[in-house]
């Protein structure tokens, strides 16, 4: 599969431009800390120092896992079209979050297992009914995996505005993304598994084992698009690929979470100037997202202890997206407000 090439967004003549327009407002320098490196970033991404955030919008997608016939989840797999159904009807945390910080949100069907029919706000994007269990064998097979990876470029694309985040559901994510992120980083199956939806300190263990193994079944398996099709989901390589076509297209890609950001893991193999473009929403309390956002040097903006994806880290970031930009666009200079700069 050809991916779009994705631009790194250095350009020092814009920088300095950028950080002049910064500094000059009515304020200390730095003062306004991470706002202002925002700021910084997401002109960078724009190529303007007249920065603006239009129409954000949260994707969430959907699948099943085979992997939970190994009771790695302290939820049935029902519960991930139950909670799509949930979605639907506007009762879920993203829902409300993305109401209050203005967010257009999708939910998308990448591969749940079970039949939904036409709904309105429901994107169909299913691949299967879920992936293989990995345990066993692959969980996606090479072309399942890059159908996945196409159609979430394709949903980037047909997205309006400048500011795309992403969300999840599925039971036994947290399994997937936790393989992801050992293959891919090298870090300890144990620095890499957490509670996910709950599991107790005994279903940790039995967790890690079953990663462990499955590992070690698979430990020739090397490259980036064979890890994600060996032991990722059909939601995990949909957002890989949307994150692609997203930055392709200049947008902010905001990253939620621990499964979230393993997907970037991916994307980053594939394109490592997408990074430039991707703004940490926040650093989940999912045990090893603080270790695989250190992997990727991000900095993420909030740490509220979250550990619920659907993208509710990315919603509640927006309303700082915004602060970044409208101080820039709003904010008086010392000259138009006359008032005295810094002594020299």
């Amino acid at each position: 599969m050809i991916f779009p090439d994705i631009a790194p967004i250095a350009n020092p003549d814009l920088s300095g431009k950028l950080q002049h327009a910064i500094d000059v407002k009515t304020k200390p320098p730095g003062s306004l800390g991470t706002l202002e490196t925002l700021a910084h970033q997401i002109g960078l991404i724009q190529q303007t120092v007249d920065v603006r955030i239009d129409s954000p919008a949260i994707i969430v997608f959907a699948a099943d896992h085979g992997v939970t016939e190994e009771g790695i989840s302290a939820f049935p797999q029902s519960v991930t079209w139950q909670m799509v159904e949930n979605f639907l009807a506007g009762g879920a945390a993203i829902n409300v979050f993305a109401r209050q910080s203005g967010c257009a949100l999708q939910v998308v069907d990448a591969g749940v297992n079970h039949d939904f029919g036409p709904r309105a706000g429901l994107g169909d994007r299913k691949v299967g009914k879920g992936t293989a269990n990995f345990a066993n064998g692959a969980a996606m097979t090479a072309s399942e995996c890059a159908t996945a990876l196409a159609r979430g470029a394709e949903l980037a694309q047909a997205v309006p505005g400048n500011v795309l985040g992403f969300g999840e559901m599925g039971i036994g994510n947290t399994t997937a993304a936790a393989a992801l992120m050992h293959k891919l980083t090298g870090v300890p199956v144990a620095d890499c598994v957490g509670a996910g939806t709950g599991l107790s300190r005994e279903g940790v263990l039995h967790k890690q084992r079953v990663i462990e193994a499955a590992a070690a079944r698979h430990a020739g398996v090397t490259e980036a698009l064979d890890i994600l099709a060996t032991f990722g989901g059909f939601e995990i390589a949909m957002m890989a690929g949307a994150m692609l076509g997203a930055a392709a297209q200049r947008k902010i890609v905001l990253i939620d979470g621990f499964i979230v950001t393993s997907a970037l893991l991916v994307a980053a193999r594939l394109q490592p100037a997408i990074l430039d473009y991707c703004v940490f929403s926040h650093c989940s309390d999912e045990h090893g997202h603080r270790r695989m956002l250190a992997e990727l040097e991000a900095k993420p903006l909030l740490n509220l202890g979250l550990r619920l994806g659907e993208g509710t880290g990315c919603a509640l970031a927006v309303p700082l997206l915004r602060a970044a930009v409208n101080f820039m666009r709003e904010m008086a200079t010392f000259e138009s407000a006359q008032v005295s700069g810094k002594s020299e």
